[in-house]
Parts: structure tokens; C-alpha cells; sequence
């Protein structure tokens, strides 16, 4: 198969780089508006196939088991087909899954739509981001990389009060329609901005490893997504698990003697990439649970609206787009360790702030609260999704993305997971009507519970160098010698 250049800094001029960073961000935007929006039409969809409410999980299930599954492949494919290629068909597929959600006469149809939206997705998003790391400099991705993640940031909190207006004006069907203009839209601006490049040594596919890790991921995603509803007995929970482990154990030992494996774990010795991944996990385990439990709680809590509560959590965008102002500044002056330790902390300090939240308190603290939590999670997740490839060799790029993806999948699905357990176990010690406010409440269990498993992340970030990353924000004058971050593979 013919290639093309290898990745290069210069394929993208300057005055391009924000264009294509934002129609990368229009494919996340997509992906994360669509999982929101899903939530809160559960209950109509239910009366309209005419099937219990705990059934139609079953729609956001297919859609991350297909994630699961086709994550891993996306950096092999881009470098096969090229990044401009892969991205356009992706949105196509993508696009393809929404109009046949949209038309599903039933839920098994929509299970099957959803899990084909979720092929699309699985490409759109790491492929999108390889395209940013292979061709934009490293002192210029800061500023790309904010914006590629702030729909990260705006889609959990505007699905909701979209999802509510569409569901209630009109049909939950357009949930799915306000897919089409938008990546007919990224299709055609996807062939003007985006390079086609190519790897310049196409490697042979790994299609054992597809088959064992994306069982063994699917595997674990499923048992964790089911047993946290209560949907599945301990023994089919226990099958589940144990098919996984097996699978990714066997995944592991067929790694170790493949040159070219779908998920390559020697990624793993890269220190930089290492930290950020395991920081990275702790806070997107937080960062997912707040954005599925703070509208169940304002409005069972408050006794709010879905349009008003939705508000709300709107707010939290805002801090993040003001943020855009000062990130660049801050990391330059401060550089990435000092900011990224400290703002850390401010993630757990605001579960437990919500846990604390009652209702005899003003709804305008809490406003003021998610704008600065906005701010936080804009300038933290900037910093961890550019300085996880600071160290990384750009032979390896397409790889990492893969690799990080699906970790960054895999947490933020789990942290949805483990905040809907602890709330159902806390409702069995705290029965509906007993919680006067949130404090000592189920949604207060939830709250702290999150805290605590996001804390060890300012704990990993300590442990990188001073001077990590300073060749991409410029803190450091040093950075031509020989960074002991830096580890050869």
C-alpha cells in the first residue's frame, strides 16, 4: 500500500491549527452530547417500546462495549488508511448509527444502532486527537488541546437541559437528528483542514489482540455497567469478570511477543505517559460521576425541574470557557507539575462539597462552586491530555493515542458505574424521604466516595519532574538537554 509523508509539525500552518483542533472537538462534542442527552430520555423511550426503564440501559451499554472493542484499533487504522480518511468514514458511520436510532421501531433495534454509533465514536475521537499530536508542534498544544477537550467539558452539562427540551417539546427521536448537521458539517471541513497523512511502514494488523483485549474489555465494562443497576445475579457478574481478566491476561502474554500489538504495553515505560495515565484515571473516575449524579440530584434532592437543573450544570462550561484565557499563561509561567498537583485538590474538595450541599443552602453558592469546578476540570484535563505525549517518541504517537483512549474510556465509564453502586447500596441505609438534605443522604455517600477515589492523583502528579513537559509550555529554558523524564523505547 502506498504511503505518504510521516507526521510532520509543519503539515498544519498556524492560522489552521484552532480550525482543525475545533472540528476535532465537534466529533467529541457529538460523542459526549449523545450519551448525556440518551440519559434523560430513558424513562419516554421506555413508554414508547413499552418495556421496563432498567431495560433500555441496554442502550448505553451496546454503545460502550463497541468502544470497548474498537478503540484499541483506531491508531492502527489511521495509520493505515490515513488520519483525514479514517476521521471522515468514522463521522459517516457515526452518522449512519444516529439516523437508524432515530427510526428504531424497537429497543433490540436500538441496542444495535447504538452499538454501531458507537464504531464511529470509537474512531472519531483518538483518531481526531492523533491527527492534533502528529501535526501540531509541541509548543503550540496547549492551546489546540483545550480546545479539542472543551466539549469534554460542555457536553455532560448541556445534555441534559437539551436532552430535556427535545424529549419534552418534540420526541426523544431528535436526540438523534441534531447528529446529522453537525457531522455533515465536520465531513466537509474534514476535507478542506485536515492532512492526509499516512504512517510511512504500514504494520501488520493485530487482529488476535483486537479479539482478546476488546473481549476482555467489553467483558469488564459489561459486568461493571449491569451490576451497578443490580441487573445481574453475583454468579453471572462473577463470569463476567473472570472471561475478562482471562482475556486481557491472555492479551498480556500475546503482547509481549508481537511487534506490533493493538494495545502496546511498553508504552508503559515511558514515565511522563505512565503518571498521567494513572493520575488521569483517579480524576475522570470523579469527573464522570459528577456529571451523572448532580442532575439526578438537584432534582430529586431540590425537587427542580430537568430544564432547571440542567441550568445549572450548564453553568460549569462557562468557568471552563473563561479558563481558556488564563491556561496557556499559567502553565507557561508555572509550569505543568506545580499547576497540575495543586489543582488536583480541588476536585475532591468539591465532591465533598457536594456532599456537604443541603437543601437550606442558596442555589447561587452552588452556581459560584460549579463555575470554579468548570475552571479546574478545563485547566487540569488540558494539562493532562498534552503532557501525557510530552516524552512520548512520534514513531509511537498513533500507538499512545490508542493506548490512552481506552483507558480514558474505560475510567470515565467506570466511575458512571461505581457512582450508581454506591447510590443504590446507600438507598438501602438511607430510604427515600428519610434525606432532608444531602448531607448523611445516598447522594452524599456517592459524593464522598468519588472524592476519596480522586484524591491519589495529586499524589501521582508529584512524582513527575519539575521540569515535564517544559518544551511544551516554555517554563523551562533548559529543555535542550536531556530530560530524565525522557525514556527510549
Amino acid at each position: 500500500m502506498p504511503t505518504t509523508q510521516p507526521p510532520s509539525p509543519d503539515v498544519i500552518p498556524p492560522g489552521r491549527r484552532r480550525i482543525v483542533a475545533l472540528i476535532v472537538a465537534s466529533t467529541l462534542f457529538m460523542e459526549q452530547m449523545d450519551g448525556t442527552v440518551l440519559t434523560t430520555a430513558l424513562p419516554t423511550m421506555a413508554r414508547t417500546f413499552g418495556v421496563d426503564v432498567a431495560r433500555t440501559a441496554v442502550a448505553l451499554t451496546s454503545y460502550m462495549l463497541s468502544l470497548a472493542i474498537f478503540i484499541p484499533a483506531s491508531g492502527p487504522m489511521a495509520d493505515r488508511f490515513g488520519g483525514r480518511h479514517v476521521l471522515q468514514w468514522a463521522i459517516i458511520v457515526f452518522m449512519a448509527g444516529s439516523i437508524l436510532c432515530s427510526m428504531a421501531p424497537d429497543l433490540w433495534t436500538l441496542a444495535l444502532a447504538r452499538a454501531l454509533q458507537g464504531i464511529g465514536g470509537a474512531m472519531m475521537v483518538p483518531v481526531g486527537r492523533l491527527v492534533i499530536l502528529q501535526n501540531v508542534p509541541k509548543s503550540a498544544l496547549i492551546g489546540a488541546m483545550f480546545w479539542m477537550m472543551l466539549p469534554a467539558t460542555l457536553g455532560p452539562m448541556t445534555g441534559p437541559v437539551i436532552g430535556g427540551a427535545l424529549t419534552t417539546y418534540l420526541s426523544w427521536r431528535w436526540i438523534f437528528y441534531i447528529n446529522i448537521p453537525v457531522g455533515l458539517v465536520a465531513i466537509v471541513m474534514t476535507r478542506l483542514f485536515i492532512p492526509q497523512v499516512r504512517a510511512p511502514h504500514v504494520a501488520p494488523f493485530d487482529v488476535r489482540g483486537i479479539v482478546l483485549s476488546g473481549t476482555g474489555l467489553a467483558a469488564l465494562m459489561l459486568g461493571a455497567e449491569l451490576s451497578s443497576h443490580g441487573q445481574l445475579p453475583a454468579g453471572a457478574m462473577l463470569g463476567l469478570v473472570s472471561v475478562g481478566m482471562l482475556c486481557l491476561w491472555a492479551y498480556a502474554r500475546h503482547a509481549r511477543h508481537v511487534a506490533h500489538p493493538v494495545l502496546d504495553l511498553s508504552l508503559w515505560r515511558v514515565s511522563t505517559f505512565r503518571v498521567l495515565i494513572c493520575a488521569g484515571a483517579f480524576s475522570r473516575l470523579a469527573t464522570g460521576a459528577i456529571a451523572f449524579l448532580l442532575p439526578s440530584f438537584l432534582q430529586l434532592e431540590f425537587g427542580l425541574s430537568a430544564a432547571r437543573s440542567g441550568t445549572i450544570t450548564f453553568v460549569a462550561p462557562l468557568g471552563a470557557l473563561g479558563m481558556r484565557v488564563l491556561a496557556v499563561r499559567l502553565y507557561r509561567q508555572w509550569g505543568f507539575r506545580r499547576i497540575l498537583v495543586l489543582n488536583a485538590v480541588v476536585l475532591p474538595a468539591g465532591c465533598c462539597f457536594l456532599a456537604a450541599f443541603g437543601a437550606n443552602w442558596s442555589l447561587w453558592v452552588l452556581v459560584v462552586a460549579m463555575i470554579g469546578l468548570g475552571m479546574s476540570q478545563a485547566l487540569q484535563f488540558t494539562g493532562y491530555n498534552t503532557i501525557a505525549y510530552a516524552d512520548m517518541p512520534p514513531e509511537r504517537m498513533s500507538a499512545a493515542t490508542s493506548f490512552y483512549s481506552t483507558a480514558q474510556q474505560m475510567t470515565l465509564s467506570l466511575g458512571i458505574c461505581v457512582a450508581a453502586a454506591v447510590l443504590s447500596l446507600s438507598r438501602m441505609v438511607f430510604p427515600a424521604g428519610d434525606t432532608g438534605s444531602a448531607t448523611g443522604g445516598a447522594f452524599s455517600a456517592a459524593f464522598v466516595t468519588m472524592g476519596i477515589l480522586c484524591a491519589p492523583a495529586s499524589v501521582l502528579l508529584a512524582r513527575l519532574s519539575p521540569r515535564a513537559g517544559a518544551e511544551i509550555s516554555g517554563h523551562d529554558a533548559t529543555v535542550g538537554q536531556s530530560s530524565p523524564n525522557h525514556t527510549k523505547i
